[in-house]
């Protein structure tokens, strides 16, 4: 499989990189919809996105970085090779949030009033972008024989895709986008049609991605890990955790939306 889309001489365009930018233009429309609703300018919007957009990139790659040191502090110039993959979700979720924080207690904006704009936008970006890492061979299960593939009746391009050093995998990249599809769709209709609390968005989003990912790291065969543990699990059941709280405060608190 071929992860460049486009060559003109030396300059190479990956499909990474594309499928990335059409994540955070969906996303950011999404977003800029949905904080028109809120009474939130579209300027102040745009301003946002200056800094959460390079922030939030260099956050899931430092992530990357940071649990695979022990690569790359032997091949240093490796670490600027983005466009071969290697941005961890969780870190640009952590760098984002931050920003938002930071941003939002600027702007005198709620915080959770901007999570949930962005959360919708967020599932929606994890749903196309795993599609970039089935075009780099990566977030790929346990080896699988071919017809353990043809059996999930999934196109033939997936499971050629899937075809990594002559050997069938299980794509985990896939069971994680149609998660995560399912969940946008969910969690939209939802801030559409309820009537919700401030948070409440918020916490759907965290519970619903933490235990989808929670389960699909169980499979992943290129998990970052933490000595003996995969990172994307205990991250995963953290972010559950503090979904179940928020919900919790949101309900408590019982601020709904006009």
């Amino acid at each position: 499989m071929n992860p460049i889309a486009i060559k003109i001489g030396i300059v190479s365009i990956y499909w990474y990189s594309i499928i990335l930018v059409v994540a955070f233009l969906l996303g950011g429309l999404l977003a800029l919809k949905e904080a028109k609703k809120r009474n939130i300018q579209t300027d102040v919007m745009i301003d946002y996105f200056f800094y959460l957009v390079p922030i939030s990139l260099i956050g899931a790659r430092l992530y990357y970085v940071i649990f695979n040191f022990s690569y790359y502090q032997e091949n240093l110039i490796d670490i600027f090779k983005v466009w071969e993959g290697g941005l961890a979700i969780h870190g640009g979720v952590i760098a984002g949030l931050l920003v938002t924080y930071f941003y939002t207690k600027k702007k005198d904006i709620p915080l959770l009033k901007m999570t949930d704009i962005m959360v919708v936008s967020l599932i929606l970006g994890q749903a196309i972008g795993r599609w970039g890492n089935f075009l780099n061979q990566e977030a790929y299960g346990p080896a699988i024989s071919l017809s353990g593939l043809e059996s999930l009746h999934i196109p033939k391009f997936i499971i050629d895709g899937m075809n990594i050093g002559g050997v069938y995998y299980q794509p985990t990249f896939l069971y994680e986008s149609i998660w995560c599809l399912i969940g946008f769709i969910i969690i939209y209709l939802i801030r559409r049609f309820k009537k919700n609390n401030v948070g409440e968005v918020t916490s759907y989003y965290l519970v619903w991605y933490g235990i989808g990912r929670l389960l699909i790291e169980g499979f992943r065969q290129d998990s970052l890990m933490l000595f003996d543990f995969k990172v994307a699990q205990i991250v995963s059941a953290i972010m559950i955790l503090v979904g179940i709280i928020i919900f919790n405060y949101s309900l408590n608190k019982n601020v709904k939306y006009e």
